[in-house]
């Protein structure tokens, strides 16, 4: 990048201009990645100070059974393969319980296309978990799920979503989205739900007072410019309904065959390379610059690794999920060394070892408790530090 572009970037960010679709091409470019670090911290100080929001929810996939096969997915079976399952109402029930002592406020499912299940289970699943947990957001079903519960049900969106929520629904997850340019999307995705349905379906619960999430899937045959397209039009979305919390870069995850039956089911996997933690942190740094109208860019840790986790806080991210519980949808897949699970304490303390003030959060980003910052640097520095692998 020439240093005349270089300046005129740095000038729109600290006047708050807002970046075009060729800036985030150049900054992508760009391999200066303490640069673009410096200009996404400060949009990140500007908005959320040295704040860092979790949660503590839980992970549930009802079911891996699914009728979709996309490209770059390990967690999907057919029926009647060794390790298909879907749970019972009360097994889903019984899992959600597990960690009621932990003061749980959220639940985040998603699950298969299930090519057989009714409509009906999915409401009644969650009534059964509201029941059982009153206290619990219920964060719940892809976009492309509720596309798929129209297919089943012959119900419309709108219908949906009203079930849903009289059910006790209270936010979309902001899966299905993986990459929206259709040059990338008809190589990898194989469901009937793109951007003209996801969006109509977002659209659809922000008009009902919905707060939701929303993602991108990097790193696998996408380029730069399918990112910044990716984001462009979510940015759009989000001035017209204002309804998108956070963005979640979720990284591509290869298949290293630990699934009972030792197949792999990544059909990407012989032409990608996982994104480094480089590139990784260049794509949360150009999100966060480009996203100027979403409050908070989250680090799911558990498709980064807890270093490049805490890294991710210096290049824009100010929220790194929660607790999590037993993540299927890539964890059986990734085999590289992140926990299962993270405790209140121990997201405390990656937050504080990170430099940066923790707050406790809730599915709507309502802060549920802030806790002490971080003790000084020196006095850090007088005690061995934990090290994160």
């Amino acid at each position: 990048m020439d240093p005349g572009h270089r300046s005129e970037l740095e000038a729109k960010v600290y006047s708050g201009a807002r970046l075009s679709r060729e800036d985030g091409i150049a900054l992508y470019d760009s391999d200066d990645l303490a640069w673009l670090g410096r200009l996404a911290h400060h949009v990140r100080t500007q908005r959320n100070g040295d704040r860092v929001m979790f949660n503590v929810n839980r992970h549930l996939n009802l079911t891996n059974v699914c009728s979709a096969s996309c490209a770059y997915c390990s967690f999907q079976r057919k029926p009647g393969e060794k390790d298909a399952y879907t749970m019972r109402v009360h097994e889903a029930v019984a899992k959600a319980k597990e960690m009621e002592d932990e003061q749980l406020t959220e639940l985040h499912i998603v699950n298969g296309l299930h090519p057989t299940l009714p409509w009906k289970y999915y409401p009644k699943v969650l009534r059964e978990l509201k029941a059982a947990l009153p206290q619990v957001s219920l964060k719940c079903f892809t976009a492309t799920e509720i596309h798929w519960f129209e297919k089943i049900s012959g119900r419309t969106a709108d219908e949906i979503l009203d079930e849903l929520i009289d059910a006790g629904l209270e936010s979309l997850t902001g899966g299905g989205a993986e990459i929206f340019d259709w040059e990338v999307r008809g190589e990898i995705v194989d469901h009937a739900t793109h951007w003209e349905d996801w969006s109509r379906i977002h659209r659809l619960a922000h008009g009902k007072g919905m707060k939701t999430p929303c993602t991108m899937l990097y790193g696998h045959i996408e380029e730069p410019r399918h990112r910044v397209d990716h984001v462009l039009r979510l940015r759009e979305l989000q001035d017209e309904t204002g309804g998108f919390q956070v963005f979640i870069p979720l990284r591509y995850q290869h298949d290293f065959v630990d699934s009972a039956d030792g197949k792999i089911r990544n059909r990407l996997q012989a032409r990608t390379t996982m994104a480094a933690p480089a590139e990784s942190l260049k794509t949360f740094a150009v999100s966060r610059l480009l996203f100027d109208n979403v409050p908070h860019v989250k680090c799911f840790w558990v498709m980064h690794g807890l270093s490049v986790a805490q890294l991710s806080l210096n290049f824009g991210v100010d929220d790194l999920d929660g607790s999590v519980v037993e993540y299927k949808i890539t964890h059986d897949a990734d085999h590289y060394g992140t926990p299962d699970t993270m405790h209140r304490d121990d997201l405390l303390q990656l937050i504080r070892d990170a430099g940066f003030r923790p707050v406790e959060r809730n599915t709507r980003y309502q802060v549920v408790r802030e806790y002490d910052p971080p003790v000084p640097l020196a006095q850090r520095r007088a005690e061995p530090q934990q090290v994160w692998a």
